[in-house]
């Protein structure tokens, strides 16, 4: 299920467009795919993270979660816990690639109206989908986190990674303040890294996909702002990628697809100790490589510890 009309990625040129979409705005959360959900999570308490308690989401979505919460946007570790028509494509996507970086998402204002912004495109969006997660809260009392997402066409995945809106009905089970704080003073994502042969093409499918134009980097990266004051998107090779982080083994990652997430830490002594002997040190920056983090390659850099307003 594509939920596409389309046989082919979105070939309307950016300069085309006259009104930007209304009811998304920038990255909103990082979705890494994992087998072991469980095992992914204390993997992750074991990197100076704090994590969510487990969520398992409606029986329509068979998935379950755990969070690793920022401000203003957050990491998810995401498992397959039942078959169902809906996690088609992650369960594809862990036959085909392994765990990692499988999809991307953005606030939505109002997915409904997000929808059918794109449906106006000639997109056929996936949704609006209303699910949600019990959620136990500091004080033993148990809630419950509310979403309803709408997804971009599968197809319509530049550098390979899905992209989706989630609108939070329930922001306050979501960013619980306690949940927030990390013995690796990790704070917010700055980048998120998505390998690709092709660079220009992919990023600028992206900004067909979202009103952003794409932006050049002297290494021959190309970088899509996602919106607001939120994270960015860069594509680059992989050669490209080691160029950046030099020393730090990339073996895991694919050649197209979710590479890495850059993340602002606000205190880097910190974190090399929150790290332990996962830290490897490159350039400015403390890493942790992908065979260490379930697919994914963290990178922590120096950078204010509070959400720019």
């Amino acid at each position: 299920m594509t939920g596409s009309r389309r046989s082919g990625p979105i070939q309307l040129a950016i300069g085309e467009r006259t009104v930007a979409l209304k009811n998304v705005i920038g990255i909103d959360h990082a979705v890494v795919m994992v087998k072991d959900l469980d095992k992914a999570a204390e993997n992750y308490r074991q990197l100076g993270f704090t994590v969510s308690p487990r969520g398992t989401h409606s029986v329509h979505m068979g998935t379950g979660n755990y969070t690793i919460m920022f401000d203003p946007d957050y990491m998810e570790l995401l498992g397959v816990l039942a078959t169902t028509e809906l996690n088609a494509p992650a369960r594809a996507f862990l036959d085909k690639h392994g765990e990692g970086i499988e999809r991307i998402a953005f606030t939505a204002v109002d997915s409904a109206a997000g929808a059918e912004e794109i449906r106006a495109r000639g997109l056929e969006p996936i949704g609006p989908t209303d699910f949600e997660r019990p959620v136990t809260l500091p004080n033993g009392t148990v809630s419950a986190a509310k979403f309803r997402t709408f997804m971009w066409p599968t197809v319509e995945a530049p550098g390979g990674v899905r992209i989706f809106a989630c609108q939070h009905k329930t922001r306050e089970t979501v960013w619980i303040p306690e949940l927030m704080k990390h013995a690796n003073a990790a704070r917010r994502i700055k980048q998120t890294l998505i390998a690709t042969p092709e660079p220009a093409k992919e990023a600028a499918h992206l900004g067909q996909l979202i009103d952003r134009e794409p932006k050049a980097e002297a290494d021959g990266a190309v970088t899509v702002p996602s919106g607001g004051d939120r994270a960015d998107f860069v594509y680059l090779t992989l050669d490209q990628l080691a160029k950046r982080y030099p020393g730090v083994p990339l073996a895991g990652l694919s050649e197209r697809g979710g590479a890495a997430l850059v993340l602002i830490s606000g205190d880097l002594a910190a974190t090399e100790k929150a790290l332990g002997s996962a830290a490897m040190r490159s350039g400015g920056a403390i890493c942790v490589p992908p065979a260490k983090a379930n697919g994914t390659l963290l990178a922590f850099v120096a950078g204010r510890s509070e959400p720019i307003l």
